[in-house]
């Protein structure tokens, strides 16, 4: 009889190496749950940060011209608009960006 490994005893092997089920699925329960409690766009200067980064590809650096940007709460989006000098007429870029994902839900730029 020859010595050596046979497919059943290299499958009792591999079988016998995995990682418990139930240990896995506690793992993918426990990091949904904190990314899910999580907001991606917690605070006014993250929300700034991407606006820029999405107006600048859009729009150009001309963007700048209407600094100071403004950031407001609103329920579950931040709104963040750009601003001009008093007394000037025109429009704004303007983004309506989802706290908890980060997903942009509205970019625009007025007249």
């Amino acid at each position: 009889m020859k010595a050596g490994i046979t497919l059943g005893s290299f499958l009792v092997v591999m079988v016998c190496n995995l990682p418990p089920v139930q240990a896995q699925a506690n793992l993918t329960t426990s990091q949904s749950q904190s990314v899910s409690s999580r907001q991606y766009v917690p605070d006014k200067a993250t929300a700034i940060k991407i606006a820029e980064a999405v107006w600048l590809p859009i729009y150009g650096k001309k963007i700048y011209k209407e600094k100071p940007f403004n950031a407001v709460s609103k329920g579950t989006s931040w709104i963040v608009e750009g601003s001009l000098p008093e007394g000037m007429e025109g429009g704004v870029v303007f983004i309506e960006i989802n706290k908890a994902d980060g997903r942009i839900v509205r970019v625009t730029h007025g007249k």
